[in-house]
């Protein structure tokens, strides 16, 4: 079968479109044919060599299929059962072996091409907006890159929770698609002082979160938008990371909450997992939540794919098929 894999880290370049064996499952695990794999920034992160890991590297962390083969004490699934799933590596990729309590049966109306565009990033939106920080009537939150895969389901679940949405973002046809998502402002930082704006709009209270996947280069100014006792949730560094930092700068600016999250330890059990998933996905069955995927590449242009992602060519979710 066919996979991209990494040998060494580096740029889009260093991504191979090469033949490899097909897997075949051992005890606990599920094969699934890919109809779409997520691409996501945290691929981003493996390929350049900023998050470690075992090479050669298939990469790619979510996707979905149907499942062709299960291995020995399979309980969860079923041969002919339409899956996602997200947190496991070898998404880009033909067939990829999955444990199969990380596979999450899609409910009927939900599609595979949906099912891999929601998984990592509507489920870290989710508990980005209902965990991390709950948000509620009456709270105004800043998000960052609110046209992106993350950033537009973040504004949709933020605003049925009932609050107001600030966002941030590059370009006008890209404030247009955060305003569809339901950001009640949005902030071009190209021409906009994003901090300036946020103390405007606020009428200097600041905001009680800061959702923030940029890092080095918002994280700061992100900081000085924030309410007294407001939260700084950093769930990526997508600009590269922040540096040292000294925890006294959250007492000056108002004792300050700073969290970094990952969705890995949001769905650390299965039950979570299902949980968490079973919401996502009942939204967008429901048409509660609405996806963007415009952005399709053969898995084969994946150093394509990853290029246009980098260069902030992209909105929505970028998915590769093979």
């Amino acid at each position: 079968m066919k996979a991209v894999r990494i040998h060494a880290p580096g740029g889009p370049e260093v991504l191979k479109y090469e033949d490899v064996p097909e897997p075949q499952p051992k005890a606990g695990e599920a094969v699934v044919k890919v109809d779409a794999a997520g691409l996501n920034y945290i691929d981003v992160y493996y390929r350049s060599g900023q998050y470690k890991a075992e090479l050669p590297m298939t990469l790619g962390l979510e996707a979905g299929g149907t499942v062709t083969a299960v291995g020995p004490n399979v309980t969860e699934v079923r041969v002919g059962d339409k899956v996602a799933y997200t947190g496991v590596a070898g998404a880009y990729a033909q067939y990829a072996a999955v444990p199969a309590q990380r596979l999450v049966v899609l409910p009927a109306g939900v599609s595979t091409r949906q099912g891999a565009a929601a998984m990592l990033q509507g489920m870290t939106a989710h508990y980005l907006a209902c965990s991390t920080y709950p948000l509620k009537r009456g709270d105004t939150c800043l998000v960052h890159a609110a046209a992106g895969g993350v950033g537009l389901l973040l504004c949709q679940i933020a605003k049925m929770r009932g609050a107001r949405v600030i966002g941030t973002v590059s370009t006008e046809a890209k404030a247009k698609l955060a305003r569809e998502a339901g950001a009640d402002e949005v902030i071009l930082y190209t021409t906009q002082d994003f901090e300036a704006e946020v103390k405007r709009l606020t009428s200097g209270r600041g905001v009680q979160v800061v959702y923030d996947s940029v890092g080095k280069t918002t994280f700061e100014k992100g900081l000085s938008c924030l309410a007294p006792r407001g939260l700084m949730a950093l769930y990526g560094q997508s600009s590269g990371p922040i540096g040292t930092f000294d925890p006294q700068v959250l007492n000056q600016k108002g004792s300050l909450f700073l969290t970094r999250p990952s969705l890995v330890h949001h769905v650390a059990t299965r039950e979570e997992l299902l949980q968490r998933a079973g919401e996502v996905l009942g939204w967008i069955r429901d048409g509660k939540l609405r996806l963007r995927t415009e952005f399709e590449f053969p898995l084969k242009d994946a150093a394509e794919a990853h290029r246009a992602l980098e260069g902030r060519k992209t909105t929505g979710k970028v998915l590769l098929i093979p």
